[in-house]
């Protein structure tokens, strides 16, 4: 095993170089648990998140691609250790570092120009089509995922009528009970994703951005979305300013009916590799640009077979000027 000294590169490898990329997914895992139980992944707590995938894709860039540039997607805690997802020749590839930045794993293997390569392909130029489908990939209460749902809004007020844009959610179903439900941010997270996709499901498009705003704006951030008896509160508010019938919607959400639909978002999720909130994709192919209202207009409008006159207009304003960055 080689380790780096050098100041500039705090991340150490412990596989050779030539083979970094063609780790197993049993050996990653067996290497995290052997680093998490001898207190190497959770002992050390001194870099942020941030910080942590900016020097594990510096070191990336530096030491392992050959040709073009590994870039950031997302960055979460996954059992004691980040796991940072990087886009590279338009694959999204998760990399696992512990806390301090001083262990690196890879757990697929990526083309370097060597006769390395993946199981499968994913395309990477969006295929233009009349009326671009458009999916923004979230968990209901990732900050992040409410961060993106609020820059799409003025995407969809603009193109909505000329592109599918719909939210589909990062869960699981293990079972036909809603308690099977499994996501990230807990039960009540589970919950309302159920109540979204039967509003979705019960409602037009329109209808639905309106609910949606409505919990993101005056349920997420400024309630305990973990307290059921406040959000129960709270998702009712905003369905009845919606015009949502909420009792129609509780019955779905409650019902095997919520979890195929539910479903039918988890097979998308596999279907297209996602893992982190936000992901977004168009015509299917993930999206990796800005996260902006005006970089995702101009991504769906690139998508246009022929782009509408709509797509002229620059969207403007605090959702359109920030870059927001970050996922779960």
């Amino acid at each position: 095993m080689a380790e780096e000294s050098s100041k500039k590169k705090t991340v150490v490898i412990h596989v050779p170089r030539v083979s970094i990329w063609m780790i197993t997914t049993l050996i990653l895992l067996i290497a995290v648990v052997v680093l998490y139980l001898r207190g190497g992944a959770g002992g050390v707590t001194g870099l942020s998140a941030n910080d942590t995938a900016n020097k594990a894709i510096d070191y990336i860039n530096n030491n392992l691609v050959q040709t073009g540039t590994a870039t950031f997607v997302s960055v979460q805690e996954v059992s004691g250790v980040y796991k940072v997802t990087t886009s590279y020749q338009g694959q999204n590839i998760p990399i696992y570092v512990t806390k301090d930045g001083t262990y690196l794993f890879v757990s697929q293997p990526i083309n370097t120009g060597t006769q390395v390569t993946t199981t499968t392909t994913q395309p990477t130029v969006v295929p233009k089509t009349d009326k671009p489908t458009v999916e923004l990939f979230v968990m209901g209460f990732c900050p992040y995922g409410v961060q993106a749902e609020t820059l799409m809004k003025p995407v969809f007020d603009l193109l909505g009528s000329k592109a599918d844009i719909e939210i589909k959610f990062i869960a699981s179903v293990s079972g036909t009970t809603v308690d099977s439900v499994q996501s990230l941010h807990g039960a009540t997270e589970a919950q309302e994703d159920l109540r979204q996709v039967c509003i979705m499901n019960s409602y037009d498009q329109k209808t639905y951005w309106t609910y949606l705003m409505g919990i993101d704006n005056n349920c997420y951030g400024k309630i305990d979305t973990t307290n059921a008896a406040a959000l129960d509160t709270c998702w009712k508010a905003a369905a009845k300013s919606a015009g949502i019938d909420t009792a129609k919607i509780q019955a779905c959400s409650n019902s095997t009916e919520g979890l195929n639909l539910l479903k039918a978002d988890e097979q998308l999720t596999t279907q297209y590799g996602v893992s982190g909130s936000p992901t977004l994709v168009i015509n299917g192919v993930t999206y990796n640009g800005a996260r902006s209202s005006e970089a995702f207009k101009q991504a769906i409008c690139d998508a246009f077979t022929t782009a509408p006159a709509e797509c002229s207009q620059t969207l403007s304003g605090t959702n359109s000027s920030s870059t927001a960055t970050g996922g779960c």
